[in-house]
């Protein structure tokens, strides 16, 4: 599910907001996206006024990468990390205030450039560079998974995979890279998937790999849950524990037949024997200490045999019939 939409008292957002709902789809939307959350004419009053830019046909975008071009050839540096990749349509957690720059490892950074820039100090070689001043695709993916925070960047690396990217030619470009490097980068290459729709999903697939990954629990992103008789696809699931993550915004949640299509959603899978946890966004983002504890209390009752319902078989196996019923 998407990120939620700020509003007006009219139900309107005003221009200036235009740009918060670009930064909570992740920087960068295409119109689709954009108009499902806000009226057009605010869309156009945010083009014109700077507050959004769209760098493509169908494409909006925050104005941070091309801020950040000025600014890295301000710097004679290149622009990297979540700037570079703004830069490539991928979504990111959270837009930096500041464009990320890398500079040559031994250089000294001139007073006059200080507070320009999230500055990063690596020795990029040829082929790293594109165009003279962004990092390539390849490169962007590695180094923020060395530098950023796991689920920032969990969210890139999923980006960049539904945006085409090879996962291969990641894991291939680390081989050179020192061990604790490598491994840092292959473990995210390990976990990171293209089903995951939007960085808010990303980061509660990131929360919930630090919470249970340690309990054995793996959650699989955009995970369908079929039966003869019902069909849901749920953001993140978890087939062995019947256990539902659910990355909920108002957008899909804002009137009666909202309300009426989530109660029989959930009301559908709770028969069923799964338990769901809903978190919102202003959660994932900001009370992530209290989404892991949730999550992994949640983990650990559902492993406990009293949690196990008596009647199971009455619903059978996940993708088949309902099994017989032994007789009392």
């Amino acid at each position: 599910m998407t990120a939620g939409t700020a509003t007006t008292e009219s139900g309107q957002p005003p221009d200036r907001a235009v740009a918060d709902v670009v930064e909570r789809l992740g920087g960068t939307c295409s119109w689709r996206e954009l108009r499902r959350a806000v009226h057009w004419r605010h869309i156009a009053a945010a083009l014109k006024d700077g507050s959004i830019v769209r760098p493509g046909r169908g494409v909006y975008a925050v104005p941070a990468a091309a801020d950040g071009r000025v600014i890295g050839r301000r710097m004679t540096g290149t622009v990297s990390h979540r700037t570079a990749a703004l830069h490539w349509g991928w979504k990111v957690k959270a837009t930096p205030d500041l464009p990320d720059v890398t500079i040559p490892a031994n250089r000294k950074l001139r007073t006059s450039a200080r507070g320009l820039a999230t500055v990063h100090w690596r020795t990029l070689g040829a082929g790293d560079v594109v165009d003279g001043w962004v990092t390539s695709r390849v490169r962007t993916v590695v180094d923020c998974c060395l530098d950023l925070p796991f689920d920032e960047a969990l969210a890139v690396f999923d980006s960049a995979l539904r945006s085409g990217l090879n996962r291969r030619e990641v894991t291939e470009a680390v081989l050179s890279l020192g061990k604790l490097q490598r491994r840092r980068v292959l473990a995210l290459a390990r976990v990171a998937s293209h089903r995951a729709a939007n960085p808010f999903e990303s980061v509660l697939r990131a929360l919930a790999i630090e919470a249970a990954q340690a309990l054995g629990a793996q959650f699989e992103p955009q995970h369908q849950i079929r039966y003869d008789d019902y069909y849901a696809r749920v953001d993140l699931g978890s087939h062995d524990l019947r256990l539902v993550l659910e990355a909920e915004s108002f957008e899909f949640h804002g009137d009666r037949a909202a309300l009426t299509r989530d109660c029989i959603r959930y009301t559908e899978l709770g028969s069923r024997g799964w338990l769901v946890l809903r978190f919102t966004w202003e959660q994932v983002m900001f009370q992530q200490d209290w989404v892991r504890r949730k999550i992994a209390m949640t983990v650990r009752a559902r492993r406990s045999p009293r949690a196990q319902p008596a009647d199971t078989r009455q619903v059978g196996p996940v993708t088949g019939r309902p099994g017989p019923v032994a007789a009392r």
